[in-house]
């Protein structure tokens, strides 16, 4: 028996693998933001990525969990605001956070699949509970891990719905004048409000 034969179908040679499964990784963040969640298939990643649909499920298993992967990597630079946060005084902690977020959202290539993945986040629970689970546990927890107050993870979720509100404001529903408004200027009006949630009495 031949060793193209031999392998199990739908899995590529050991060479091929991580460029396959960083292709159906592109493939499949491209279809849910163009798509939104519940419109994207397993079988329409498959093809965009230009392979066998059982190679998706191979790589990532259901819909579900390649839509956690795609959130993963879009998110990705946002959840290194905590490690941003790690030396910072307390007192400088709010601003440090609102500059490192609105950051992440002012430059266009982080921002295009964040809107995406918001989106769906947005219409559908699946994806929204996946949304959750991911933020609750790469993003929030460490953040309250650095508050040393007892509703540490209260502080962090109120301080990270600021942001986030924030953002959907300025660059999704695109609020005049807070659509156009100078970034320093936002910093300096919700800086001060993160800071309180993370640390006020």
């Amino acid at each position: 028996m031949t060793g193209a034969t031999s392998r199990r179908r739908g899995r590529p040679p050991r060479t091929e693998s991580a460029g396959t499964r960083d292709r159906i990784l592109a493939a499949a963040r491209e279809e849910f933001s163009e798509r939104g969640y519940e419109k994207t298939s397993v079988r329409g990643i498959a093809k965009a990525a230009g392979v066998d649909s059982a190679l998706v499920h191979h790589y990532f298993g259901t819909k579900e969990q390649i839509f956690e992967a795609s959130v993963a990597v879009a998110f990705a630079p946002a959840l290194e605001m905590p490690a941003a946060i790690a030396d910072v005084p307390p007192a400088e902690i709010g601003e440090r956070l609102t500059r490192f977020l609105l950051g992440v959202w002012e430059n266009p290539t982080t921002r295009t699949p964040l809107l995406a993945i918001l989106r769906s986040a947005v219409n559908n629970e699946t994806a929204a509970a996946v949304f959750r689970r991911l933020v609750a546990s790469q993003l929030l927890r460490r953040v309250a891990a650095q508050v040393d107050l007892p509703d540490a993870e209260l502080r962090a979720e109120l301080a990270a719905a600021q942001l986030v509100g924030t953002a959907m404001m300025r660059y999704v529903i695109k609020l005049e004048p807070l659509a156009s408004a100078d970034l320093e200027q936002i910093v300096a009006r919700v800086a001060p409000v993160v800071q309180g949630h993370l640390t006020e009495p």
